[in-house]
């Protein structure tokens, strides 16, 4: 592995509990995504655990086991080697253990997923808590992890990619920093020493509207307006390549009163084409269809290709139900995020990893109407809605299925 030397936020991140910062209760750093505030605060909560405390229990908090695995434990534990820690790690118990200097510490793995993680945490005796994305966890679960930080000496360490201006964290803990005693730190992409000046650019090419605000330029702003702005381009759009496709796949999003939406999709080159739709609205049309009737229209809309499987709104049993029992496609639940589809969806539009045809009138027709809700939450308007909610199950269950973080960078020094 290679570093390079921190940059002065990434050194103040590092350092601030044995600089002039010692007597803050917990740090938070916010800010722009890849600006390289997370390794540097793991690498730091660690020293300062082993240099503090010896035979003690700290805990490192993810929205889910597997993402704190994957992108706050996996890459920190590299580093630790690197410099000098033993480690011993169980992370199939979700636990590992450091050693250093003579001292040596437990950490335990949690994931705040729903109301219900905050249970899972119940009991235990901590000294510190590292969050990782806590924008992203449960008001219960983070308070509950708090609340176990009852050994004196103990800290708290946040860091988040910001959201709405009224998420209960920005409001309850970053707007209340100084009344918490917490130090807070606010990161850019800049202060990553690791991005060269191509791929920021890269990195501000990917994001548009409240999404750039918020992971380019790292504030904490309203989602308003279309939630694609940036469809509103006629060249965002194709005609369908008159070429063999590699592979299809159907999304679906499913309803009775509201309109059934099925796009088609195709492969070609890398890129991902959506070549065709089914789309019913019954009050369009003025009568309603049954599930045998959407099913016949999903087989029209896959003719004689083979469809290596269909992605179906999770809500849709019935019709789910009924694709099974004809035996002919193979199906598989969408992931129904709606936030992280979205910026899923937004990201892959504008890096061209998949393109919309112009022959899908009604999906073309959505990107001009789907707007978010003027309540400053994170919530788009329930209309006009029905092709977007299949483009995202097919973004954000098939072609982000092994990759919903991208990518990891960061900076060390030896």
């Amino acid at each position: 592995m290679g570093y390079i030397a921190f940059s002065e936020k990434q050194l103040m991140a590092l350092r601030w509990w044995c600089d002039g910062k010692h007597d803050y209760d917990g740090i938070i750093c916010d800010g722009a995504v890849r600006s390289g505030k997370t390794l540097c605060m793991s690498v730091s909560f660690i020293s300062w655990a082993m240099l503090s405390f010896s035979g003690c229990a700290f805990a490192l908090c993810g929205k889910t086991i597997r993402s704190v695995k994957r992108n706050l434990v996996t890459p920190l534990l590299s580093a630790l080697r690197d410099i000098g820690f033993e480690i011993h790690d169980r992370l199939s118990s979700n636990i590992f253990e450091v050693s250093f200097n003579g001292n040596k510490n437990i950490f335990y793995l949690f994931g705040g997923r729903d109301e219900s993680s905050s249970a899972l945490i119940q009991g235990v005796t901590l000294c510190g808590v590292l969050f990782d994305e806590v924008a992203l966890m449960p008001r219960s679960f983070v308070e509950q992890a708090v609340a176990r930080c009852s050994v004196e000496g103990s800290k708290l360490w946040f860091n988040c990619n910001p959201e709405y201006p009224q998420h209960w964290f920005n409001t309850e803990w970053i707007k209340k920093a100084e009344e918490k005693h917490i130090f807070y730190l606010h990161f850019e992409m800049e202060d990553n020493p690791s991005l060269s000046p191509s791929m920021l650019a890269r990195y501000r090419k990917f994001y548009s509207g409240s999404f750039y605000q918020r992971y380019v330029l790292g504030k904490w702003v309203a989602a308003e307006g279309l939630v694609y702005p940036f469809m509103s381009d006629d060249n965002m759009f194709f005609d369908v390549p008159d070429v063999e496709f590699d592979d299809y796949v159907i999304s679906c999003d499913y309803g009775t009163v509201n309109p059934s939406s099925f796009g088609l999709w195709g492969l070609f080159g890398g890129v991902w084409y959506r070549i065709d739709e089914y789309y019913y609205s019954s009050r369009r049309e003025g009568c309603s269809r049954t599930d045998e009737e959407h099913y016949e229209g999903l087989c029209d809309l896959a003719g004689d290709r083979n469809i290596s499987r269909i992605i179906v709104d999770p809500s849709a049993a019935s019709f789910i139900e009924v694709i099974k029992r004809h035996g002919k496609f193979r199906t598989e639940p969408a992931k129904n995020n709606v936030i992280d589809g979205i910026r899923q969806v937004s990201t892959a539009l504008k890096q061209g990893d998949i393109r919309i045809c112009r022959c899908c009138s009604d999906c073309v027709r959505e990107f001009g109407l789907y707007r978010w809700e003027s309540s400053g939450k994170d919530a788009p308007i329930k209309e006009n809605d029905h092709a977007m909610d299949d483009l995202r199950y097919f973004v954000a269950t098939y072609l982000n299925d092994n990759s919903d973080d991208g990518i990891f960078a960061f900076a060390m020094e030896r």
